[in-house]
C-alpha cells in the first residue's frame, strides 16, 4: 500500500506540484511499478509532464544504476529511426562509414523512454515488437541477431487504439505496450493546482533572473484557472517566464496576463464546467441586464424631468413629477398641454423599450458601450460592469467583433 508520505517524497524529489487526486493517482502507479520490468504506456496531452514520469518509474526501479535514453520518435526522419534505435553496419547505407550502435544496444540493462511512440513508421513498430517480445533486434544492414536486456516505457498523446483502427499503428504492438497505462491529467483536470504550478515558476525565474517574484491578482488567479492551457505545464511555464522577465509590475491582474496569453485562445475562454462557474457567468448576465433596464428607466425618468421642467418655467430639476399626478396639474393651469403629449410619448417609448427582448436589449447595450469607448473591450467591460470574459463571450454570441 502507498502511502501518502512516499507520493510527496516523489513529488519533492522530481519537483511535482500539486495535490490533484488525479495526479496522485498516477504517481502511485509509477510508484507500484517501478520495481517490476513490466512494459508501462504513459498517456497525456502534449506538456503534462510524461518524461518526468518515465524518470520516477526508471529512478525507483532495479536499474535505477544504468542509464535511461529518452527517444522523442516523432522527432527523428522515418530513414533514420531504425539505424538510430537499433545501429547500423558500415555500408549500411550511404552515409554509414563506420558501424554504430543503436539506443537499444547502449541502453542495455537500462530503460528506453519512447516519447510520441504513436508517430513510429509501421516497419520500425515490427521491430520494437520483436524485442519486447524476445529481447531480440537486428542492426541495419546486418543478419546477425542480437540480444538486448532493455525496460521500454513508452508514452502517447495520441490514440493509439484509434490509429490502429485506422492502419497507422500495430494492434498488437497496442496491446504489448499497454501491459499497464497511467494516464497523466491534463491542467484544465487539476485546475487546482495551477495557482500553486504558477507560484513554483514564478519564484524559480525570480531566483534565475534575480528579479522579485511575480504574484497574482485574485481576478488573474481565477483566469488562470479557467484558461484551457492547451500547452499543459510547459506553456504555464513560459508564460510566467515571459512576465517575469518583461513586466516592471510585479502584481500581475487580468489585462496584464492576457496581453501574454494567443489572442485566439483568449477568446476561446470558458470555464470548465462545474456548477459555481456556470453561477458565475448566469450572474454577469443577470447584473448586466439589470444595468441596462435601470438605465434605460433612469433615461425615460430624466427626459420626463426636464420637460417637466422647461414647461413649468422651473428649469431642470431632479425630481420627476408622477404621471398620475398630471391631469391635477393641468387642471390647475401649471402645464401645458404640450406636456401631456411628451409624457404620452415617453410613456410609450417606455412600454417600446420593455417589449424588446433580453437578447436584444443585452445586444444594444453592449453595442453602446463600445461605440462610446472606441471598441476598447476593456473600457467598456468597466463600464458595463461585467469581467472582460463576458464582454469577449458576448461580442462573439452578438456577432459584434468588427462593432
Amino acid at each position: 500500500m502507498i502511502d501518502q508520505q512516499q507520493i510527496q517524497s516523489v513529488k519533492n524529489r522530481f519537483e511535482i506540484v500539486g495535490n490533484s487526486p488525479l495526479l496522485n493517482r498516477a504517481i502511485e502507479m509509477a510508484i507500484k511499478v517501478a520495481p517490476t520490468d513490466i512494459t508501462v504506456l504513459i498517456l497525456g496531452e502534449s506538456g503534462v509532464g510524461k518524461e518526468a514520469f518515465s524518470k520516477i518509474i526508471h529512478s525507483l526501479s532495479k536499474r535505477k544504476h544504468a542509464q535511461i535514453i529518452a527517444v522523442n520518435s516523432g522527432a527523428i526522419p522515418s530513414g533514420t529511426i531504425d539505424s538510430e534505435l537499433f545501429g547500423h553496419e558500415k555500408g549500411a547505407f550511404t552515409s554509414a562509414h563506420d558501424t554504430r550502435k543503436g539506443y537499444f544496444e547502449t541502453a542495455n540493462n537500462g530503460t528506453i523512454f519512447l516519447d510520441e511512440i504513436g508517430e513510429l513508421p509501421l516497419d520500425t513498430q515490427a521491430r520494437l515488437l520483436r524485442v519486447l517480445e524476445n529481447g531480440e533486434f537486428i542492426k541495419v544492414g546486418s543478419s546477425k541477431v542480437q540480444k538486448t536486456d532493455v525496460r521500454v516505457i513508452a508514452a502517447t498523446n495520441k490514440d493509439l487504439l484509434q490509429r490502429a483502427n485506422n492502419g497507422k499503428f500495430r494492434e498488437d504492438l497496442y496491446y504489448r505496450l499497454s501491459s499497464v497505462t497511467i494516464k497523466i491529467p491534463s491542467l484544465r483536470e487539476r485546475k487546482e493546482d495551477i495557482p500553486m504550478l504558477f507560484m513554483k515558476f514564478a519564484y524559480d525565474f525570480s531566483d534565475q533572473y534575480r528579479v522579485p517574484p511575480i504574484e497574482l491578482t485574485p481576478d488573474a488567479e481565477n483566469l488562470v484557472k479557467e484558461y484551457s492551457w492547451p500547452g499543459n505545464i510547459r506553456q504555464l511555464k513560459n508564460i510566467v517566464e515571459q512576465v517575469s522577465i518583461l513586466e516592471t509590475e510585479r502584481t500581475i491582474n487580468t489585462q496584464i496576463l492576457l496581453n501574454h496569453l494567443p489572442e485566439e485562445q483568449v477568446r476561446q475562454i470558458t470555464p470548465v464546467s462545474d456548477p459555481s462557474n456556470r453561477a458565475s457567468n448566469n450572474f454577469d448576465e443577470r447584473e448586466l441586464m439589470y444595468k441596462f433596464l435601470f438605465e434605460i428607466r433612469k433615461d425615460v425618468a430624466d427626459l420626463k424631468t426636464m420637460v417637466y421642467g422647461m414647461m413649468s418655467g422651473q428649469g431642470y430639476t431632479p425630481s420627476t413629477p408622477p404621471t398620475n399626478d398630471i391631469n391635477r396639474l393641468l387642471a390647475a393651469g401649471n402645464v401645458h398641454e404640450d406636456f401631456v403629449q411628451h409624457e404620452e410619448m415617453e410613456q410609450d417609448a417606455e412600454v417600446s423599450i420593455e417589449n424588446l427582448s433580453l437578447h436584444d436589449q443585452e445586444k444594444e447595450m453592449i453595442k453602446r458601450a463600445l461605440s462610446k469607448h472606441h471598441g476598447k473591450r476593456k473600457t467598456a467591460a468597466e463600464e458595463l460592469g461585467i469581467s472582460e470574459r463576458t464582454l469577449y463571450r458576448k461580442i462573439k454570441e452578438f456577432n459584434l467583433e468588427n462593432f
